[in-house]
């Protein structure tokens, strides 16, 4: 691991104000410190951001905001969170280990890189990674790869749970800019796909710090699960994962929102589907054949054509779920 100076911020003015292109916040450390160790991030100079920023959690009528140095195990056990945004709960609790979580930031979770093996051997080709050097997973071992929305540039996956579930409720991201000026981005907004530029993983501009998340007052809570299907039940990350919630009338399905990790270079809403779902009856055969509207929207690659099964599943599988909760 490169040396580097360790700076402790009192306030975020002062981390902004230290911020540059050779320097990088650092929360939990839970991905940078792996990066680092891997020789993949090289930073001079490291801002550890947890006492200038917000750890606070804060629930109003219409909303809940979720400061940046959050630990992911408060948010799952929050009471607001759990009474009124329960698909967070769940999904965070379904991510990585209890000793992760405990650590995990909020901004962290946002800012995780990819998981992908190539991204992570640098002896390999990755744009991600050195742009223009091409992509190893494209041909290579993808069977964690994406199935929908990405590249020849890239082919890697979105790692986190909990951002799966922020997609879903539609949240929104706060930052503040290298001048300090306030900006929210929606979330949907916020991770992008690689096209050409797959060395970008999100449009926080540089140099900017999240200040907070935060999620839109729904009527989601009633009705709501998280599936993941993974290679073994802990430090693992998704191989197809589906957040789903269901607003009900009776049996009848009056809104629904559908968001999945482990299967695009972002959390992926499946907006199609969620239209398809409203005004139907919540049943079997509904269920089955909004699985199958996702499926169609796929594209897999040589090594994971298995995600497709997974994907309707796991769907499936979390529409009956919300039902019985």
């Amino acid at each position: 691991m490169k040396p580097f100076l360790f700076i402790k911020p009192i306030n975020a003015d002062q981390a902004l104000a230290k911020k540059n292109e050779t320097s990088q916040f650092i929360g939990g450390g839970t991905n940078l410190l792996d990066l680092m160790k891997k020789e993949i991030s090289q930073p001079e100079t490291l801002l550890d951001i947890t006492d200038a920023l917000s750890n606070t959690l804060q629930a109003t009528e219409n909303a809940v905001s979720i400061g940046a140095t959050v630990r992911n195990s408060t948010v799952a056990i929050n009471a607001d969170i759990v009474s009124k945004f329960p698909l967070v709960g769940k999904a965070i609790l379904a991510g990585a280990s209890p000793q992760i979580r405990n650590m995990a930031t909020t901004a962290g979770n946002l800012l995780q890189r990819t998981r992908c093996p190539y991204f992570y051997d640098i002896s390999t080709a990755c744009n991600k990674r050195k742009p223009g050097s091409g992509c190893t997973a494209l041909h290579g071992n993808n069977r964690m790869s994406a199935i929908v929305g990405w590249s020849e540039q890239c082919v890697a996956v979105h790692p986190s749970d909990f951002c799966v579930a922020l997609a879903a409720l539609d949240a929104t991201v706060s930052i503040s800019d290298k001048n300090k000026k306030m900006i929210t981005i929606p979330f949907k907004e916020f991770h992008r796909l690689p096209e050409n530029n797959p060395e970008r993983d999100n449009t926080l501009p540089a140099n900017a710090m999240i200040r907070s998340v935060e999620i839109p007052a729904n009527a989601f809570h009633k009705n709501c699960a998280y599936v993941k299907l993974r290679d073994r039940d802990s430090y693992a990350f998704a191989l197809v994962s589906v957040a789903a919630a269901l607003q009900l009338d009776g049996n009848k399905i009056i809104d629904a929102r559908l968001a999945s990790g482990g299967v695009a270079h972002k959390p992926w809403r499946w907006y199609s589907v969620e239209q398809y779902l409203k005004g139907k009856q919540a049943s079997e055969r509904t269920f089955s054949e909004a699985a199958d509207m996702a499926v169609k929207e796929t594209k897999p690659l040589a090594g994971n054509g298995f995600k497709l099964s997974l994907l309707r599943g796991a769907m499936h599988e979390a529409l009956q779920n919300c039902l019985t909760v």
